[in-house]
């Protein structure tokens, strides 16, 4: 499935689903360690595979004057600190090419955000860091096409392939998944589902994107049993003062309980 290939990554024997999840931003060195300090110590009771994930910088959002980040070069920074603390791998998004480059330098899973995913220049430059490339597949884009964009990245000569479903937009303002994709996609690369986006609504009349934070556990657990190879999900400690999507966040105290669950249901999957 790809995993022993990153650096740091623990209990890749377990036969257990992979877990992506940390704040959507990195809002300072503080809250980011707290985070994964809390979910490395829940991953590693339960033997999950973990990459701590926080976006070094925001650059698709509803108004000019949403929070971006804070400084790209001090949100890296502080990403490679959780890694080299925890020795845990993390995963940050990119937006451009030269985006690329620098984050290589300190991540070890680039992502293509959904909206990026047609990108070719973008796609290309992330395969060929040698790093491990996780494609968001497009609101707007069917499970099969996303074989084309797993092409993209083979082709420029690296196999380190993943594909995160975070649900298709069908109206204005809300997001559907289609667990028929799961194993469409699944042949193409290793499947996550972003369990946390997947449940935004966006384009939110105040230009704030909304959500439906209630529904993160039946997700979830509809994923495993769709049979998903891992999950993306964003929490935060105080997710109603998270400085960005707080309305779709899993907060942190509620996580231990949800994996526990998840792992259970994907052992009994395994057991049939």
């Amino acid at each position: 499935m790809q995993l022993s290939l990153i650096p740091q990554l623990k209990h890749t024997k377990s036969d257990n689903f992979f877990l992506l999840a940390g704040p959507c931003a990195i809002e300072g060195e503080e809250m980011a360690m707290r985070i994964a300090e809390k979910v490395v110590a829940i991953t590693d009771e339960l033997k999950i595979p973990y990459v701590f994930k926080g976006s070094f910088k925001k650059a698709n959002r509803s108004r000019i004057d949403s929070f971006t980040g804070i400084g790209d070069e001090k949100a890296l920074k502080i990403l490679r600190k959780v890694s080299e603390t925890f020795k845990v791998p993390t995963i940050t998004d990119i937006h451009t090419t030269q985006d690329a480059l620098m984050a290589a330098e300190y991540v070890d899973v680039l992502q293509i955000p959904a909206f990026l995913v047609r990108q070719t220049d973008l796609v290309v430059a992330a395969a060929k860091t040698g790093k491990v490339v996780n494609l968001k597949k497009g609101q707007f884009m069917s499970p099969e096409s996303m074989k084309h964009a797993v092409t993209k990245v083979t082709d420029s000569g690296n196999e380190k392939a993943w594909i995160t479903d975070r649900g298709t937009m069908f109206g204005y303002q809300d997001m559907v998944v289609d667990f028929r994709g799961i194993p469409t996609m699944k042949q193409y690369a290793p499947v996550v589902l972003d369990v946390t986006h997947s449940l935004q609504q966006p384009n939110q009349s105040s230009g704030v994107t909304g959500g439906r934070p209630a529904l993160i556990g039946t997700m979830a657990r509809a994923g495993i049993a769709a049979g998903v190879d891992g999950l993306f999900m964003e929490t935060h400690f105080d997710p109603a003062n998270a400085k960005s999507d707080g309305a779709n966040m899993l907060d942190l105290s509620l996580l231990q309980k949800l994996l526990t669950d998840l792992v259970a249901i994907r052992k009994t999957i395994n057991s049939l």
